[in-house]
């Protein structure tokens, strides 16, 4: 019985009558249809038959085609040529409304996010410099002599105290030892005085105008030997000497002005017979703006001196780290900005006084701060917000305020610690648009190294 009701079941077994009457109809039509092609396969060779008849002219001249004949055919055909558009247009518009694309734009679109973690960020400031010298002394004469012997090379190390130059002391120690022999026979005469004033022999007048000249000879001695030891010039600190500008026999005098003889000329003026330069440490000198200097006396008042990294050059791999010496007392009107020092070991002489400097400063640092990366803020007519991902994979939009930003990092407020925003695909994002991940979130970079901190304006 159940094989025979299928063997005599129809092929459709929801196909009822009334059905069966709409299929027939719509048969009907498209067969109706089929017959009409051949009509208006016909009535379209015509058209462009008639199309090709009028634009034969013109085609043949395609390959010397000007603007006047290109401006001529608009002109004459500008109508048609609208209306075609204006068919095209309207096509497209139907076509995306009978048959949206909604595999495409429905979908999830695909973006990466980071999960937002509390972090210590460190305030930057970086400024550009001049590395200077700790401690640099220009060694000039206190006599007028000749140099008798050179005892320091160009670019020598020299310690505090080191003998560097001898000049011709022979008239200086002559006057010396005379003045030091009429010292002693002075102090002698002062002596024998004293004993006779004990027998009576002498008044007191006279021991005391003997003690007046003793006085005055040992003085007259103190003073020969002075001037003698300016004939033996020592460093007054340690350091690298500069190039020595003085030769045995070349007259230097007590002034700022050293002659000296040279093979090309009889005679040269220098400013000294050598420059000694405190190399290690070495300081390096530089100006923070007057908008950070809020920052920077905040940062002073810690226990901790402020640290510095100094590169030099084209060579920003070699940093070298110190810390800042002294801020100055004022701001200077002219460049609107403080000037601060800072000290930097220098073991290995590779930095010299002179070289352009780059210093980044760490001013202070902010405990437990939101930090994103900046290509996740997005800049609306509304302000400055960060598409966050919900639970659903979702995004909503949430306005931020920026407090600091460098180098790629901005410390914001307006969200918490955990919630996952979108840093990249974000272009296209809508409220409530669909999200999928590229890759799985990752936790937010801290800043790498940290020019100066650019705060940002904020957002109404």
């Amino acid at each position: 019985m159940h094989s025979k009701l299928v063997k005599n079941a129809p092929l459709n077994p929801y196909r009822t009558k009334k059905n069966s009457e709409t299929v027939s109809k719509i048969e009907s039509a498209l067969d109706k249809a089929v017959a009409k092609l051949p009509l208006l396969k016909n009535t379209i060779k015509a058209r462009l038959c008639t199309l090709w008849q009028k634009a034969s002219p013109y085609l043949g001249k395609v390959k010397k085609l000007d603007y006047a004949t290109a401006k001529e055919f608009t002109l004459k055909y500008k109508w048609r040529i609208l209306a075609i558009l204006l068919v095209l247009y309207a096509g497209s518009k139907a076509f995306d409304y009978f048959f949206p694309a909604t595999g495409k734009t429905g979908g999830p679109q695909t973006i990466t996010s980071v999960v937002v973690e509390k972090k210590d960020i460190p305030l930057i400031i970086e400024a550009t410099g001049t590395i200077i010298s700790s401690s640099i002394v220009d060694i000039r004469p206190m006599t007028t002599n000749t140099v008798k012997t050179i005892h320091v090379k160009d670019g020598q190390e020299v310690k505090e105290g080191e003998l560097l130059f001898t000049l011709d002391d022979r008239n200086d120690r002559a006057n010396y030892e005379k003045l030091k022999a009429l010292a002693d026979d002075a102090q002698k005469q002062y002596l024998r005085a004293k004993e006779l004033v004990a027998k009576n022999f002498i008044s007191k007048a006279g021991l005391e105008t003997s003690l007046a000249n003793a006085k005055s000879a040992q003085a007259a001695a103190r003073s020969a030997e002075v001037q003698l030891s300016f004939d033996s010039i020592r460093s007054p600190i340690a350091g690298r000497a500069g190039i020595v500008n003085v030769f045995p026999g070349s007259l230097v005098q007590a002034s700022n002005i050293v002659t000296t003889a040279t093979s090309s000329t009889a005679t040269s003026s220098v400013g000294s017979m050598v420059t000694i330069t405190q190399l290690n440490p070495i300081n390096v000198q530089f100006v923070v703006p007057e908008k950070d200097i809020p920052l920077l006396m905040e940062g002073k008042q810690a226990d901790a001196p402020l640290k510095v990294k100094v590169s030099v050059g084209n060579d920003a791999k070699s940093v070298y780290e110190g810390e800042v010496l002294v801020i100055d007392n004022q701001v200077d009107p002219s460049i609107a900005a403080v000037r601060v020092r800072a000290q930097i070991p220098n073991e290995k002489m590779t930095l010299l006084p002179g070289q352009f400097a780059r210093v980044s400063l760490n001013a202070n640092t902010l405990k437990d701060a939101i930090a994103v990366p900046s290509e996740a803020i997005v800049i609306s007519p509304k302000g400055r917000l960060v598409y966050v991902v919900n639970k659903d994979d979702k995004v909503q939009p949430k306005p931020i305020k920026v407090v600091y930003e460098y180098k790629g990092t901005s410390v914001i407020s307006g969200i918490e610690a955990g919630d996952r925003i979108v840093v990249e695909g974000k272009q296209n994002l809508r409220p409530g648009s669909k999200i999928r991940e590229a890759k799985q979130p990752t936790p937010a970079a801290a800043p790498a190294k940290a020019a100066t901190p650019t705060p940002a304006p904020e957002t109404k």
